[in-house]
């Protein structure tokens, strides 16, 4: 491991003048240290990523490169030139834009306007100039090779297609350097190589690309250099080609990726959950059964009915025939949220953060709207119940936050996480189901959410989980079933599961 502020660079060390480096630079907020002598460099025409657990502070990286932040000290230099980057519209001038997860898209505008939105829609007295904004918006789209209708409004796109819109809107401000944090979390996997191709297309126009995300095998398919950081330093910066997978993670958090998983457990209880002949709009006649101190994992390929299978068991969507029972209690067809919760159901949904937690609330907030009966008597609300329990959250799932009383939207997305799982479990349920659970989470905060699971498990409740990561699905749990258009086209214990048996059932092949 190489000491602070200078970093290995057993790379290459590229003789061009970066397009884009930081010097050195230190920031802190209320007295604790979020960067300390971070070092980063990324050239023209390179795809360089940036790779860290949440909190190493990539994010206050990304900030203070597009002027939301000024660092406390050190220096930002553009093509060897050092740069004072007073606010984002500064950085957009000099060429420097983030595009976040987040998509900053107005959905209810057009493409065109979306791509030459603000300074750069051309007008004249006050009056847009609509066909020099047309062709303006064909120009930037054709450079992405991409056949998006212009008039189209920019919310009834595919998530890709308002990926390359934002590009596109990136590009009409001459953009030099491009920023892309996690870029793929809504994508399908064939969306995914769209966006590749075209930022591909763009290295080799000699854009400067930093690419950050959480997806290894993203990194390791697209990048040519990567840099790692941890608690707001720069570790080691090297050529993708000269490292692997295990590296990296063992660099990143410690430990190999084999060491990430749990041991599963070895026995089984009784049957919890019962599901006979289940129907949505998908899902096909589903039969199961989960068992007490057991991980279900659900699997198959997007389309397949896996979420949707998850909905049905919360009640968040209605069935059109078939029964949930738990514990030998059949529960009520016309199934709600607040009756699965009743019977002991939950669901950590996809989509934490429209779905799983008021991102403008605070922690507690969060916590106790879950959990109303435990912290109010005869309808009154106890605030104290409610701190003490939010601490208790906070403390168990070990959540980085400043405190209870902190908004979720200022956490990371780990953590985000970890309180959509903590309300969750406050309410001790008997099954938990969970869509996706690391979905956009970093390998550090992975290996906490697996071991939470284990624990969870350990003390008799059912977890059911489903994954689009075979390695993570046979990682996770004990048992496994495949779903193919609708129905459940295999079942494997995860100990003799491998990516080749689960793909074939994947596909609806016999394995």
């Amino acid at each position: 491991m190489t000491a602070r502020n200078a970093p290995s660079t057993e790379s290459t060390s590229p003789a061009a003048t970066p397009a884009l480096e930081v010097r050195d630079i230190v920031k802190r907020f209320d007295g604790v240290l979020a960067l300390n002598g971070v070092q980063l460099s990324v050239q023209p025409g390179e795809i360089h990523a940036v790779l860290g657990e949440n909190g190493a502070g990539k994010s206050t990286l990304i900030k203070i490169m597009t002027g939301v932040y000024a660092p406390d000290s050190g220096e930002v230099l553009l093509d060897g030139e050092p740069v004072e980057l007073a606010n984002v519209r500064t950085a957009h001038r000099l060429g420097i834009v983030a595009l976040y997860q987040e998509l900053s898209i107005v959905p209810t505008i057009s493409v065109a306007e979306n791509i030459l939105l603000g300074d750069q829609t051309p007008s004249r007295g006050g009056l847009v100039n609509w066909r020099a904004l047309r062709k303006g918006a064909k120009l930037q789209l054709d450079r992405l090779n991409q056949r998006i209708a212009l008039g189209r409004l920019a919310g009834d796109l595919s998530p890709v297609q308002q990926t390359m819109v934002a590009v596109a809107r990136a590009l009409a401000t001459d953009a030099r350097v491009l920023i892309l944090d996690e870029p793929t979390a809504s994508l399908s996997d064939l969306e995914t190589a769209d966006l590749f191709a075209v930022l591909r297309s763009l290295r080799d126009q000699g854009v400067a690309i930093i690419y950050v995300s959480h997806r290894l095998e993203e990194v390791f398919e697209l990048c040519d250099r990567l840099t790692i950081m941890r608690n707001g330093e720069t570790i080691i910066t090297k050529r993708v080609a000269d490292t692997t997978v295990d590296e990296v993670i063992s660099t990143m958090v410690g430990r190999s990726q084999g060491e990430l998983y749990p041991p599963r457990n070895t026995a089984r209880g009784e049957a919890v959950l019962a599901v006979e002949g289940l129907n949505g709009r998908r899902v096909k006649d589903v039969s199961l059964q989960a068992f007490a101190g057991e991980v279900l994992g659900i699997g198959g390929l997007a389309g397949s009915g896996r979420s949707e299978l998850l909905r049905l068991l919360s009640g968040a969507q209605k069935s059109s025939s078939g029964t949930i029972s738990v514990r030998g209690v059949v529960l009520p067809h016309v199934l709600s949220v607040g009756r699965a919760l009743a019977a002991g159901v939950a669901l950590v949904p996809e989509e934490r953060r429209s779905q799983g937690v008021i991102l403008s609330a605070a922690i507690q907030e969060n916590v106790a709207v879950a959990n109303l009966g435990s912290v109010s008597t005869a309808g009154w609300v106890s605030s104290g119940r409610i701190t003490d329990l939010a601490r208790r959250t906070v403390a168990e799932l070990q959540i980085k936050a400043r405190g209870p009383r902190q908004p979720v939207g200022q956490l990371s997305g780990g953590n985000q996480q970890k309180v959509v799982l903590g309300k969750m479990l406050a309410r001790r349920p008997q099954v938990l189901l969970m869509d996706e659970p690391t979905r956009g989470i970093d390998i550090g905060t992975r290996a906490e959410i697996y071991r939470l699971i284990r624990e969870l498990v350990a003390s008799g409740t059912t977890v059911v989980a489903v994954s689009s990561e075979l390695p993570e699905l046979i990682g996770i749990s004990d048992r496994i079933l495949i779903m193919h258009e609708g129905r459940v086209s295999g079942e494997v214990l995860a100990a003799e599961a491998d990516d080749e048996v689960l793909l074939a059932y994947c596909y609806g092949r016999v394995a």
